[in-house]
């Protein structure tokens, strides 16, 4: 990975070298089922409860109140299913697995503002008596937009009190996915006043196809696999035990790092978008210094091809995304960008930047350098 400038953070990460390490006693030696009954076994079952609580310290809550999934997608899913014979209203910038489980089930769209983010008024404009699931991501992961979770929760605790006072008996939960944050974010669900949390091993320097969904006590959800009842019967199948652990591990390294990678990258992304603006006055910056994850850089060269960009730039070992991995690989045109009302030709000129352990002042320099070199290449183009 030396030679190669990855930009790309947002869709995949490392696993860090620490959590590969303690993943690799449970692919050999500790390959056991933690459901068997002999010694081996059940020590393994105890470290995997074990490796659930480290999870469950770094955010503030007990392990037992954590279900393993196979990713963020899963945990949206049953997240999800607490909208019982409700609907979901969720904001339009959502990943899509988010936007999907809700519309399936009749769901609402919450418009965004320019930024991306669901302003409270529009979210109380949203509150019919049949949403029963308010599901907005922490952290978008095109545009690395803060949502304002707390004044979310606050327009939430307010329709509740309208609820019981109007004898209304139908509950309303506030999940909240925060795939991208946690690497950079110090997330407390208890704290945030939410009731459901989705989170993702792989956007955490973790393994991927493991995730996690926390259920505040006293949410009802529907299992999304049945059979054996592993993880409160919620989620059936013999456990990912390095998974698990191999999450645990990167959920603390992220704890014990975030303040110094948090600064580190915030320096990095200020510096290539100086640079990109002072050589393209024209260029439309979507993500939000202030109010944004720190990793992210999201512009736009109005009337430049992005996905040609893309192809040059890997030529010179520039890896940049168009948006969400999952629409680039559908190769159909970023919902979130039309969400936020971003004509046609800026759209198909973005590139989404998102910094990481991978990123140096060196690699970024000479990625920024390159990336300047291609769209003034495309401007000569087409001009």
């Amino acid at each position: 990975m030396k030679h190669i400038m990855y930009l790309d953070h947002a869709a995949a990460t490392p696993v860090d070298p620490v959590v590969l390490d303690e993943m690799m006693p449970y692919f050999l030696d500790k390959f056991y089922n933690p459901s068997s009954p002999y010694a081996p076994a059940v020590k393994v079952r105890q470290e995997y409860i074990a490796a659930k609580a480290r999870i469950g310290r770094c955010l503030g809550v007990h392990g037992d109140e954590l279900v393993m999934t196979a990713g963020a997608t899963e945990s949206v899913n049953i997240g999800l299913s607490a909208v019982g014979d409700g609907v979901a209203a969720v904001g339009a910038t959502e990943h899509a697995s988010v936007l999907q489980a809700a519309t399936k089930s009749g769901g609402i769209i919450i418009p965004a503002d320019k930024k991306g983010r669901v302003t409270p008024e529009a979210l109380a404009r949203a509150l019919r008596p049949d949403v029963s699931v308010i599901s907005v991501g922490l952290v978008n992961n095109e545009l690395g937009t803060i949502q304002p979770i707390d004044e979310i929760v606050k327009v939430v605790q307010v329709e509740r009190a309208r609820r019981r006072e109007a004898g209304e008996t139908r509950p309303l939960y506030v999940h909240c996915d925060a795939s991208q944050a946690l690497a950079l974010l110090d997330i407390k669900p208890k704290r945030m006043g939410i009731d459901l949390l989705t989170l993702s091993a792989a956007k955490v320097y973790g393994p991927k196809q493991v995730g996690l969904l926390w259920i505040r006590p006293g949410v009802v959800v529907r299992p999304t696999i049945v059979g054996g009842g592993q993880e409160m019967g919620l989620r059936s199948g013999t456990e990912n035990v390095a998974g698990v652990v191999g999450f645990a591990v990167a959920a603390e390294l992220a704890a014990k790092r975030r303040s110094g990678e948090v600064k580190r990258l915030r320096n990095l992304r200020d510096a290539m978008q100086r640079e990109l603006e002072q050589t393209f006055p024209d260029m439309i910056v979507s993500s939000d210094k202030k109010k944004g994850l720190a990793n992210f850089l999201h512009v736009s060269f109005p009337g430049v091809d992005a996905e040609r960009l893309i192809f040059k730039l890997e030529a010179r070992d520039v890896m940049v995304a168009t948006g969400s991995a999952c629409a680039a690989n559908k190769g159909t045109q970023s919902h979130v960008l039309e969400a936020i009302g971003m004509s046609d030709e800026a759209i198909q000129g973005s590139l989404r930047i998102s910094l990481g352990r991978l990123s140096n002042e060196e690699n970024c320099k000479e990625a920024t350098r390159l990336v300047i070199e291609a769209v003034r290449a495309e401007y000569a183009r087409i001009s």
